[in-house]
């Protein structure tokens, strides 16, 4: 938001900012984004984190929470919450991994899969909402500039 000096308004600091350093601006950006995904979330009275891991292991079958953490970058201490609420929900339940006694695999329940429709129905508007200033084909672009950046085949 501009600053006012006197009668004139001057530009924030922060957009000058931002086209210098493309770093400052894409952090903003990302918090700006988590921050709309997270009120989303309140909303739908299930957590990002939970969001993620219903989703992943829909998709990839059983695992530990050693690997969901390190896929889906979330801190090992907080898998471990997310888990257990997941588990205290009735979505996943955790087994011995008989590939590997010492760890649990995380498998999503038929409970799980519902809960992860029901979130998933909602995934299209809210990324319409926070992505509404760019048209369909700057998210396009956008979305293979950041593949590109992260080193992602898309």
């Amino acid at each position: 938001m501009p600053a006012k000096t006197g009668d004139r308004v001057r530009p924030s600091y922060f957009s000058q900012l931002a086209v210098e350093r493309l770093d400052i601006a894409l952090c903003r950006a990302s918090a700006a984004v988590a921050r709309a995904a997270d009120a989303h979330a309140v909303e739908r009275g299930t957590g990002v984190g939970q969001h993620l891991v219903l989703k992943m292991l829909n998709a990839v079958g059983p695992c530990s929470q050693q690997t969901l953490s390190d896929e889906l970058r979330i801190d090992r201490s907080v898998m471990v919450n997310i888990c257990d609420d997941l588990e205290r929900a009735g979505h996943v339940r955790r087994e011995r991994n008989p590939r590997d006694r010492r760890s649990y695999a995380v498998t999503i329940t038929d409970t799980g899969q519902r809960r992860l429709a029901d979130v998933e129905k909602s995934i299209p508007d809210f990324l319409d909402e926070a992505f509404q200033p760019l048209s369909h084909q700057e998210r396009d672009h956008l979305t293979a500039l950041l593949s590109k950046l992260l080193n992602i085949d898309v």
